[in-house]
């Protein structure tokens, strides 16, 4: 057997695979019977692509025979691979996107336990979220209330995790935020401006994030303020850089079409975006009459230049640099790929790009050293930046990668994954005659996002790979007409795929980032720090007033305005009772004493709508008007000692 390099790493070495044949495939775990077990599954779902041009109907109904698959031939006490005992700990950290909750989840991985959940777009009555001032801060007093995270992608250093930042998007809200890492805390949330439903996001991988990159998907009138409504011609969407650090909107692009999911190189040069409905039409018909879309490259230096040469224009109100993009563009490279290409995914030896299909069963690999001759006028046909087009199965969505060569795309319609050999692929398309597939494995059902730990890194292990399905149809108990997704866990660590669990989760995680435990210890605080800036501007009221937040308990009254200042100690508060005026504008603020890690207290304010999470050493606020007269009692959500129920005061309003 011959070995070769992992493409960035000359001392990591992998061993080519013969092809396997259909007999071996089929014997796999996930593979009962043949290749072709959902025969009737796929033909319902190609009547449908015939009928509509999209991936509509064609669900599989069957159940894959998976209980044995989480044991390992070299399991040795008995136990799943992904068993992770009590009181030990997760080799890797997951974060997931929490779908139309608003919210970004942290799992343990492989035990696929649940560890936290960040709320980001949403409200979230448990830590006070969209309640407490200092969020309100984050989110904007007049915040929509809810929202659609669909992608985290922490911040990188040269093409590595650097556990500074996770970004995300909000595809309902046309908005992009940013949680920090350290205290697992949403401390920034931009409004993008002269587009609509924010969906593709990426970090820029090298020197550093650097830009955030972020995909518009609906195109709309520019400016969107009532006029051309009912123009489609006049309709446009943007690409979109953001500051990563300062989180400010740095420049937009105008593209043809509309623009998908999003990826960037590893050397700083260029981010591209998948991009459909090349017709510019408003109806699904009218986005199904060409045969081909297309990747749109941006270059990033040149955009730059553009603009500090003053080449770009505002739209309506907006300060943002906007530059045209468009086909003829030096600013961009539009490669033709088979119609409404979906997920778009960098290799971590940082020489391939892959666009999937979704309505073709291909792959298309590209080459970021084509790009490079396209732009230096060396490559005059941007089709010709194609390397490769393996033909995987139907409906292929997202491509991950392991690190060793190899590649693994999720099939929506076949409810499979493909593994198969990127260098087979690129031979085969060069004519010779290999086999690029290496397997495909049953999940359940209809993936669509998948991911691999570290896989969008330099630092691809090859260890495990997660499907994120959109249907769970007979894995779980009933649980009403809304059934949970489907998060299945698969070790790739072998020549073969094995599913090792499932794990049932909330409508509706859409992509997921995973790294290794040990690379966030030392970055994550376990209480909180005094001088953190979360809270620094109400620390800086409390002492423009005179408070001393550790040790004072006080009611200061400026006119119709009342701050009351309590501590928080395990099992009291500073205050045991309060009195306001009816139609007074009440400030609650309450700092935790407490420095023992996880002795978090809440204030819940009954009747007013009011619950916030005070964690050690941290202080937390909330502003309302006190507008019924009366008895309400405040108490401690969070059960912090023996007398817990105790802890408790009164808010007495006069009226």
């Amino acid at each position: 057997m011959n070995s070769k390099t992992n493409g960035h790493d000359p001392e990591l070495k992998t061993t080519e695979i013969r092809p396997l044949t259909q007999e071996e495939i089929a014997s796999f775990p996930g593979q009962p019977g043949s290749l072709a077990r959902r025969n009737f599954m796929k033909g319902s779902a190609l009547a449908s692509l015939a009928g509509a041009g999209g991936l509509i109907g064609g669900l599989g109904l069957d159940r894959a025979a998976h209980a044995d698959e989480h044991k390992r031939a070299d399991d040795h006490d008995g136990m799943p691979e992904d068993h992770v005992a009590p009181g030990q700990l997760d080799e890797y950290f997951g974060f997931w996107s929490g779908g139309q909750s608003g919210e970004m989840r942290i799992l343990g991985v492989p035990s696929m336990r649940e560890l936290m959940r960040i709320p980001v777009f949403n409200t979230d009555f448990a830590i006070g979220w969209g309640i407490t001032n200092e969020s309100k801060r984050v989110l904007g007093n007049d915040f929509p209330r809810g929202g659609d995270l669909h992608h985290p992608h922490m911040s990188q250093t040269h093409g590595h995790y650097d556990g500074r930042y996770l970004f995300v998007n909000d595809k309902a809200g046309t908005r992009v935020a940013r949680i920090r890492c350290d205290v697992m805390r949403t401390d920034k949330i931009t409004q993008i401006p002269n587009v609509q439903a924010i969906h593709g996001l990426r970090v820029q991988r090298e020197p550093r994030t650097g830009y955030v990159f972020a995909n518009a998907e609906f195109r709309v009138p520019s400016p969107n303020d009532g006029r051309d409504l009912d123009d489609p011609k006049k309709y446009q969407t943007m690409f979109t850089a953001v500051n990563g650090d300062t989180m400010e909107v740095a420049w937009q692009v105008i593209v043809d079409g509309n623009l998908d999911n999003t990826d960037c190189d590893y050397e700083g040069k260029y981010a591209a975006s998948t991009c459909y409905n090349s017709e510019g039409a408003v109806d699904l018909a009218g986005m199904m009459q060409s045969e081909r879309d297309w990747v749109v490259v941006f270059n990033l230096k040149r955009i730059e230049a553009a603009i500090k040469a003053g080449k770009f224009n505002h739209i309506g109100e907006s300060k943002v640099p906007v530059v045209d993009g468009r086909h003829g563009s030096e600013l961009t490279m539009y490669i033709p790929v088979p119609k409404s290409p979906h997920g778009l995914n960098s290799s971590p030896d940082g020489k391939y790009l892959t666009a999937n299909g979704k309505l073709s069963p291909t792959v298309s690999v590209m080459a970021w050293s084509k790009v490079d001759s396209y732009f230096d006028g060396t490559l005059k046909d941007p089709r010709d930046a194609v390397i490769a087009e393996p033909q995987l199965g139907l409906g292929p969505l997202h491509t991950a990668y392991d690190g060793r060569g190899y590649a693994y795309t999720t099939l929506f319609i076949d409810s499979q994954i493909a593994k198969w050999s990127i260098q087979d692929a690129i031979d085969a398309y060069a004519g010779k005659k290999v086999n690029y597939l290496r397997q495909k494995l049953d999940v359940a059902y209809q993936p669509g996002h998948n991911h691999t730990s570290l896989g969008e890194t330099r630092d691809a292990d090859g260890r495990w790979l997660v499907s994120l399905n959109k249907f769970s149809k007979d894995r779980f108990l009933a649980t009403g007409p809304l059934h949970p997704d489907l998060d299945q866990l698969i070790d790739i660590s072998g020549d073969k795929m094995v599913l090792v669990a499932d794990a049932p989760v909330f409508s509706e995680p859409h992509d997921a980032v995973i790294l290794p435990s040990k690379m966030m210890i030392g970055k994550i605080k376990r209480k909180w720090d005094r001088a953190d800036p979360y809270f620094a501007e109400t620390v800086a009221q409390a002492k423009a007033l005179g408070v001393v937040l550790e040790k004072d308990n006080k009611v200061i009254r400026q006119g119709k305005k009342v701050f009351v200042y309590m501590t928080s100690s395990a099992p009291q508060y500073g205050l045991n009772s309060f009195k306001v005026k009816q139609g007074d504008e009440v400030t609650v603020t309450v700092t935790n004493i407490d420095s023992i890690e996880d002795l978090t207290h809440g204030f819940c304010l009954t009747d007013y709508g009011i619950n916030m999470e005070i964690s050690p050493q941290e202080t937390t606020s909330v502003t309302f008007t006190a507008d019924k007269p009366g008895v309400y009692w405040y108490y401690c959500t969070f059960f912090c000692h023996a007398l817990h129920l105790e802890m408790r005061g009164r808010m007495l309003v006069e009226a």
